[in-house]
């Protein structure tokens, strides 16, 4: 069996497909995204591992998820910090953000000083829909990601891969191998250069829209929002 994957373009028409026929908002997506997120973590680095998680976020849908994920992070007893250099002034995440400081949860912005306490890094810093030039701070951030001895899940993507042909040639990210990626609604094809482990949050993708991107629904245990699979996309 092979791992059917969605290319960007692709997971871009999906999420259109989502908000519209399927009547989910931005907010209901991005809780659902965070939610698997907050799961992939608790199993990749529990918290008799070490409570301390770094949350960095970008300043677009994937720093949302890892918002959203640090929220539901705090509840399972966690102690998350977020880092969040280039915050968004867009409604929807200065209300993530509201509700972060509501807990008591630190956002800052020296990725540096804060990887010195942490115990995991969940990177959410760029997703599928990102392209272009890195810029500052993130080059730095993400070479920092490649120089940890602190296990890391990526989000979606590793921050800085391209979402086809996986790591970059050259530059920041290179040699960026996470611990954990967590695939949203789908596979991306850099799921084929990924060394660690592989789960899947998509456990809300109505089975018309599978069957249009020609993707499976993977078999979720009980309430399970996330499963781990392995290459060939066989459920662990």
């Amino acid at each position: 069996m092979t791992l059917k994957t969605i290319s960007a373009a692709n997971a871009t028409a999906l999420d259109k497909d989502l908000m519209s026929v399927g009547a989910f908002s931005l907010d209901q997506l991005m809780e659902l995204a965070g939610l698997s997120v907050s799961q992939a973590v608790y199993k990749v680095h529990p918290p008799s591992q070490g409570k301390k998680v770094l949350v960095v976020c970008g300043p677009g849908n994937n720093g949302g998820d890892g918002l959203v994920a640090a929220r539901h992070l705090s509840h399972y007893g966690y102690k998350p910090t977020i880092c969040y250099p280039k915050r968004s002034k867009t409604e929807i995440y200065q209300r993530l953000v509201t509700q972060l400081e509501n807990l008591d949860i630190p956002v800052v912005t020296d990725f540096n000083s804060a990887i010195k306490d942490a115990d995991h890094v969940v990177d959410a810093i760029f997703g599928f829909s990102f392209s272009g030039e890195i810029r500052e701070p993130f080059p730095s951030i993400i070479e920092a990601l490649e120089r940890t001895q602190v296990s890391v899940t990526s989000v979606d993507a590793p921050s800085s891969w391209n979402i086809e042909s996986g790591p970059p040639k050259s530059g920041p990210g290179k040699t960026f191998q996470p611990t954990a990626l967590i695939s949203l609604t789908a596979p991306k094809p850099l799921v084929k250069f990924l060394n660690g482990r592989h789960f899947i949050g998509g456990r809300f993708l109505p089975a018309s829209v599978a069957e249009k991107y020609d993707l499976d629904i993977p078999p979720y245990s009980g309430v399970d929002q996330i499963v781990e699979v392995d290459r060939s996309g066989q459920k662990l």
